[in-house]
């Protein structure tokens, strides 16, 4: 995460390889929450994922089959993390930077979407879809392109009167080897996120000004689902979604949707229908060639600013406008 330029009030506190002293007090009137299904157990037959509620709900205990645990207050202010060797920092910052943050956001009222984010002109488009859809990998080449890059897997999304605002989150793009190798021409041309995962990332805050990240909000003014790959011919392509079929995937692909109560459910229906109000859906079908990704982008790109320039919503310098 980068450094804040200059002294400002504390937001969150995290502490880093400790717990305090009276999570254990806590423990044994610890009341289970969630736990991962059966299709989520690690080879042990454990669940992923145990999360409990701890003193009547004003803190939550997040456990990881790997060992890494989390300890979160109500309010969203406070986060301990621990790990057992011969895990590491970067291991639990993977944890940290997802579902960890995403539930503190949850704590605090705001949703988001499991998808990546990246600046045209002045809007934010969303490209959605579950994992292994490819969002990363596409963000990462728009990124080649010289496109902003506001958010990666997590998309945060604030209401501002008639508009949902893009925040902008860390600037590192996550990539699996094949992915690397298709953008960068060999798998190892990127450094390992952690050393015990093959995992690589794309630094979008380094040296090489190709790569920019956004670090301002911005309007989110459309959305695509990445649907599956296709062999044929006509792909990469764009779609039209129906509204019924949008808002199913919507909610399946609102960011941990298994630490959410009735009230945070509510909530979130009421921000998705007004991304279905106000934002357009479309679908994205990539080729089964992950080297065409490139090709990819550049169908998104047109299909946008077909729809921007349709609805007058932006001028042509902005629809020109790459980063």
């Amino acid at each position: 995460m980068p450094p804040a330029a200059f002294a400002t009030r504390i937001d969150l506190h995290v502490a880093l390889g400790v717990v305090p002293g009276f999570l254990g007090a806590m423990r044994g009137g610890a009341q289970q929450w969630y736990s991962g299904t059966n299709a989520n157990a690690n080879a042990q037959g454990q669940p992923t994922l145990t999360v409990c509620k701890l003193d009547g709900g004003a803190w939550f205990h997040l456990h990881y089959a790997d060992g890494t645990e989390f300890l979160v207050d109500r309010p969203g202010r406070r986060v301990w993390a621990t790990w057992p060797e011969p895990l590491t920092v970067e291991d639990t910052a993977t944890y940290l930077l997802g579902p960890v943050l995403g539930f503190v956001l949850l704590l605090r009222g705001t949703h988001a979407l499991h998808a990546s984010a990246i600046n045209i002109g002045r809007q934010a488009i969303a490209l959605v879809g579950p994992a292994g859809a490819g969002k990363s990998t596409t963000a990462a080449a728009f990124a080649k392109l010289g496109y902003g890059v506001l958010a990666e897997d997590v998309v945060t999304l604030a209401r501002e009167g008639d508009e949902l605002m893009v925040q902008p989150a860390y600037p590192c793009i996550r990539l699996w080897p094949e992915s690397v190798e298709a953008l960068f021409g060999t798998p190892d041309a990127l450094p390992l996120l952690t050393p015990n995962w093959d995992k690589r990332f794309l630094d979008l805050a380094g040296e090489d000004m190709r790569f920019q990240f956004r670090s301002d909000a911005s309007p989110l003014a459309a959305i695509y689902f990445l649907g599956d790959r296709s062999e044929g011919s006509d792909a990469p392509r764009i779609e039209a979604v129906a509204p019924q079929s949008g808002m199913i995937e919507l909610v399946a692909n609102a960011y941990v949707p298994y630490l959410k109560d009735k009230a945070a459910r509510a909530d979130e229906f009421r921000v998705l229908r007004q991304v279905m109000a106000t934002v357009p859906l479309r679908r994205a079908i990539p080729s089964a060639d992950v080297g065409q990704v490139s090709g990819l982008c550049e169908v998104i790109r047109d299909d946008f600013r077909e729809l921007t320039h349709r609805d007058g919503s932006t001028s042509a310098a902005e629809q020109r406008e790459c980063v």
